[in-house]
């Protein structure tokens, strides 16, 4: 398994990294927080650690420490609008439940 983009998310993650003018990616990982107990982070990535493992998809950098990826493995990030919300979105094979208000999940 891998993590895998879809174009909406990818196409929204390059305007970003081309708006900001550099960095090398987006690091996605996950914090202890929430209701549920672990929760998503999204960051752009300037540099890359020893530990950390690279994804490429449709044409942006995913990039994920060696601890998130663990719980990560096989999620799909996409980029959707509802009405006048919009998000990034993680659907996560791994997580067995999320809270109420869907900001946190636990495995």
């Amino acid at each position: 398994m891998a993590i895998t983009i879809t174009e909406a998310a990818a196409h929204r993650a390059r305007s970003f990294l081309e708006q900001r003018g550099k960095g090398v990616g987006i690091r996605l990982g996950i914090k202890t927080t929430g209701c549920s107990g672990l929760a998503y982070v999204m960051e752009f990535v300037d540099e890359v650690d020893d530990t950390d493992t690279i994804i490429e998809a449709n044409g942006v950098n995913i990039v994920v420490d060696g601890k998130s990826l663990v719980y990560l493995d096989g999620t799909e990030i996409d980029f959707v609008k509802e009405g006048l919300n919009e998000g990034f979105e993680f659907r996560n094979p791994n997580a067995k439940g999320e809270c109420g208000c869907g900001e946190s999940f636990n495995v």
